[in-house]
């Protein structure tokens, strides 16, 4: 199985695959490359629909080249890591998790603020720690948490050196979800407020009620979902027993 980046031939067959709506499985068999590679390469560049191969490859050759500006810096930080990580993979898929971030609706610097906290060991990052691991400046910080914040996506607190630290733990994630979930409130009062101004017995009417009643029901089905889910959270993950042993 080859290694190393993707050439830009190979990009244009990705392309041809998505337009031919292949599984990803099936173009990476196609080039003979993992299907991992195929997944990150897409969802970095646009997606499924949006990609372009000879802006994917300029844009990989531009990573590169600040990656080559940036090698000092990096090999600082590289040498916190721990756990026998390969560094370039987790630089990927920090990529791959902020263009999923992105895609959901987040800005750009603030899915990799979110992103950076989040892949961190313990769970929470300073300021400082955004500046240095991110290459932003503080305003860039800032403007990133506050929205995080006011989205419940993250938590603030003080540790011992009175520094704040930006958490994201289990419950923020419960949080975020039920926050998200009775936000959709504001929706469904407005929509059956159009019910009865355009007259519950008109078609505008009628497409306003299904749409309230769709909203709350979909909102409260993610709220008792949550609920019941919420200890999930705080379980240890589960590994599969090795070869010839017996579960436990």
């Amino acid at each position: 199985m080859p290694g190393g980046r993707l050439t830009q031939q190979e990009r244009r067959q990705i392309a041809s695959g998505l337009a031919d709506e292949l599984a990803y499985a099936e173009i990476a068999r196609r080039l003979d490359r993992p299907t991992s590679t195929i997944t990150r390469e897409v969802m970095r560049n646009g997606g499924p629909t949006a990609y372009r191969p000879d802006l994917a490859h300029r844009a990989t050759e531009q990573r590169a080249h600040r990656r080559r500006q940036a090698a000092p810096r990096r090999t600082q930080a590289s040498s916190s890591r721990t756990h026998g990580r390969d560094d370039e993979a987790v630089r990927e898929y920090e990529e791959l998790l902020a263009t999923v971030f992105m895609q959901s609706g987040l800005p750009k610097m603030t899915a990799r603020v979110l992103v950076a906290i989040s892949t961190s060991d313990a769970g929470s990052l300073t300021a400082s720690d955004l500046v240095q691991r991110l290459q932003i400046s503080a305003a860039s910080v800032s403007k990133a948490v506050a929205f995080l914040d006011s989205q419940g996506l993250i938590r603030r607190e003080r540790d011992e050196r009175r520094r704040e630290r930006y958490v994201v733990d289990n419950d923020v994630w419960y949080q975020s979800m039920i926050a998200s979930a009775r936000a959709h409130t504001q929706l469904v009062e407005t929509a059956r407020q159009g019910v009865t101004i355009l007259g519950p017995d008109t078609p505008a009417g009628a497409r306003l009620e299904n749409v309230a009643r769709f909203v709350d029901f979909v909102s409260e089905a993610i709220v008792r979902a949550a609920e019941q889910a919420r200890a999930i959270l705080y379980t240890q993950p589960q590994r599969d027993p090795e070869p010839g042993t017996e579960p436990r």
